[in-house]
């Protein structure tokens, strides 16, 4: 009797509670706070901004440090605007002797280009112990001993925390860190290429390191980086180098307080995984309140922020999307960013749908569920996602994916006209158009060349076509057919796929490294493409470690790979192609070893030309050689789809910044109302068993109380 009345009591009580509460996912509803909910599957590395290159881990760092620039939020094409910079930098162009020269001087007398960066006053660094200052002026948290270390087991430990104003030495001294022999960071090569005396630098800390492992990089100074004054510095490059603009708007360019570093290197600190691989120290908006990679990880909003405003402008049709609603408004809106861990893609799914995330991007397995395609062809959502008032938004991404061929194989490489038709008669046998549709619900487009839509350089229609693949029919581009292919095969010497000298069936081998099963289906149909041809294609699997090797070795025949864009310049994806960058010759990224010296020479005086008419007619000159020989079967952009709930405000894909959670709104009450709505607990069937059980004992509850009472009597 007692266990039913607790039963009962137990169902009254989840009656009188909040709904949503009862299913939540989180111990915590912040209800008076602004909160954006979202996860993270895979443990960030490195958030130090030397060394993170991941966007796994830009998530977390993007909202946390400020490099001097950053991309418009709304305006397309990507553009630069300053960010903790005055303005966009000041250039300068020296020939040889340090002579000044006219900025419309000819990029071969131009030997170095002077950036100078100005630094807005007043941005002070998020709350930190490292900079912390006993009345004597000394640190008082930069010499811990083991006492006080006992009482530390996370950054939140410290009893005190500090600030101090950015300065231009912050970012020259993350300009040293690159160079820092234990820090190895993944652009130190790549700018020792641009930055006048980086190497150098680089070579004397390998020297220091030799000596002592605490190098002081406030001891040593790189030749081609100066400062000018408390908010100015320059950086001095060889040559005329205008990407530089678009490595100051990524956190390797971010300023670095030396007071945090040195702090950091305390082995102490270090040995209890304080650092700032796990620990980021920074001016944005957000800084890291909690960092749990096992369950959850937590951004607040700084409370040093220097403050921003919402954009004022932005595409014509972004008005009338609503996205000019908070213009001219103080960002951030949101208060707190909780990402949590989630391994499985349904567990998120369903949460999302619950109102538990805020927004979703769209696998295989719930592609169907999400999203109707149209009988022409056109994306919508399916009617369960439109009753939700999910809206949908879709980008094409700035990236690529590609086959290549290596060009220095004896089958498929070459510069021969045999070689090239070959590989464009495999080029169009390989029908990308049914790849998209097939394993990526048609999420993408088949690629006309390397450079993907929304970077210069990229044409639509007719006028960007591939002609060695494609031709223009009713007004679209339309696979060439696959007798035409078989035509160029026979040229190449390998009539209906055998040696035309030897008579011996052409097998070619796809190089891959060791994926699972779900990769079975994806060699299948390669396979079946190269049949087309009557061409049989091996696959070859081996570990990554293995393929790796092969491929800097020059043994990989052909092979699967990919470009996701670090800036939007068509440098960023030409120079996959450029000779000297070479995988065998240099480890560099042009992993076909394609080699064409007229190609070579056209990207060198490319990459240094501003966006303008004659650029473009200098990238249409190096695709029309590149489509004629063919190093890679183009392949195709994908295509991002993101949904959101109705919730979420002033949303749009920008796929080159990294730091837009500081634009994005939430209305926390519609969010509350749509999760109650979407959680009310089922508590009927508790009910009605509780019911039951009570009609059911009631009998024996009654003969119970009258047998006691005839024994009270017995007993009297």
């Amino acid at each position: 009797m007692r266990h039913l009345v607790v039963f009962c009591l137990v169902l009254v009580g989840l009656a009188g509670c909040e709904p949503s509460a009862i299913n939540s996912p989180y111990s915590e509803q912040a209800d008076e706070q602004t909160v954006l909910y979202s996860s993270f599957s895979l443990r960030p590395k490195h958030l130090d901004p030397a060394r993170s290159y991941s966007s796994n881990e830009v998530q977390f760092t993007g909202q946390i440090y400020e490099p001097p620039l950053q991309y418009h939020y709304l305006n397309r094409p990507y553009s630069l605007i300053p960010l903790t910079a005055v303005q966009l930098p000041e250039v300068r162009y020296l020939d040889g002797q340090d002579n000044e020269l006219p900025n419309n001087a000819v990029a071969d007398s131009i030997a170095y280009s002077i950036y100078e960066i100005n630094i807005k006053p007043g941005i002070n660094f998020q709350p930190h112990p490292a900079f912390v200052r006993q009345e004597n002026g000394a640190f008082q948290y930069h010499a811990l001993n083991k006492a006080d270390l006992a009482k530390i087991n996370t950054l939140a430990d410290f009893e005190l925390t500090a600030s101090r104003e950015l300065t231009a030495a912050d970012y020259i001294y993350q300009i040293k860190r690159l160079a820092h022999p234990e820090i190895h960071s993944p652009i130190l090569s790549l700018m020792a290429e641009h930055i006048v005396g980086l190497k150098q630098f680089a070579e004397k800390l390998q020297q220091q390191n030799k000596i002592t492992d605490e190098i002081d990089l406030t001891l040593f100074d790189i030749d081609g980086v100066k400062l000018i004054d408390r908010y100015r510095y320059q950086i001095k490059v060889k040559g005329k180098y205008p990407q530089l603009n678009y490595w100051l708007a990524m956190p390797f360019f971010a300023p670095m307080p030396w007071e945090a570093d040195m702090f950091y290197q305390q082995q102490g600190l270090q040995d209890k995984n304080i650092s700032l691989d796990w620990y980021p120290v920074g001016t944005g908006p957000y800084y890291l309140t909690k960092n749990d990679p096992n369950r959850q990880m937590v951004l607040e909003r700084n409370p040093n922020f220097h403050g921003e405003r919402y954009p004022s402008e932005g595409e014509a049709i972004d008005d009338s999307n609503g996205l000019l609603v908070d213009a001219g408004l103080a960002i951030p809106f949101i208060d707190k960013i909780v990402f949590s861990l989630e391994k499985e893609n349904t567990s998120y799914w369903n949460k999302f749908l619950q109102g538990y995330y805020d927004v979703s991007g769209i696998n295989s397995d719930s592609f169907d569920q999400a999203i109707q395609v149209a009988s022409s062809g056109e994306f919508g959502l399916s009617a369960s996602m439109a009753d939700k008032n999910i809206e949908l938004r879709t980008a094409i991404a700035t990236s690529t994916s590609y086959i290549g061929f290596n060009m220095l194989d004896e089958v498929v490489g070459g510069y021969t006209e045999q070689a090239k038709k070959l590989r464009q008669a495999i080029s169009i046998a390989i029908d990308y158009e049914e790849y998209i549709s097939i394993f990526a619900n048609g999420r993408g487009i088949a690629a006309q060349g390397p450079i993907p839509p929304g970077i210069f350089g990229h044409l639509d229609g007719q006028q960007g076509m591939n002609p060695y693949v494609y031709q223009w029919r009713n007004g679209a581009a339309q696979r060439l057919s696959l007798d035409y292919a078989k035509q160029l095969l026979t040229e190449a010497g390998y009539p209906d796929g055998r040696s035309q000298q030897t008579g011996e069936p052409l097998i070619l081998n796809f190089d891959v490294p060791a994926s699972g099963p779900d990769a079975k289906a994806n060699f299948d149909w390669m396979r079946k493409q190269f049949q087309k041809l009557n061409i049989q294609l091996v696959i070859r699997n081996t570990d990554y470690n293995r393929f790796q090797e092969k491929m800097r070795q020059g043994q990989a025949q052909i092979f699967q790979w990919g470009w996701n864009a670090d800036y939007p310049d068509p440098e960023n994806f030409l120079f996959l192609l450029y000779g000297p960058n070479g995988k065998v010759s240099t480890s560099g990224e042009n992993a076909a070893n394609y080699n064409n010296e007229h190609f070579d020479a056209l990207f060198e005086q490319m990459r240094v030309m501003d966006n303008s008419v004659a650029r473009l007619q200098i990238i249409e000159q190096m695709m029309v050689i590149l489509r004629q020989e063919s190093p890679w079967v183009w392949g195709y952009h994908p295509k991002q789809f993101s949904l959101y709930h109705a919730w979420n405000k002033n949303v749009k894909p920008n796929l080159m910044a990294n730091n837009t959670l500081k634009y994005r709104r939430v209305d926390n009450d519609q969010r509350q109302r749509s999760q109650q709505q979407w959680n009310s607990p089922v508590l009927w069937p508790l009910l009605m068993l509780a019911f039951v059980l009570m009609v059911l004992l009631l009998p024996a509850i009654f003969m119970y109380n009258k047998k006691k009472q005839l024994k009270v009597c017995f007993d009297e």
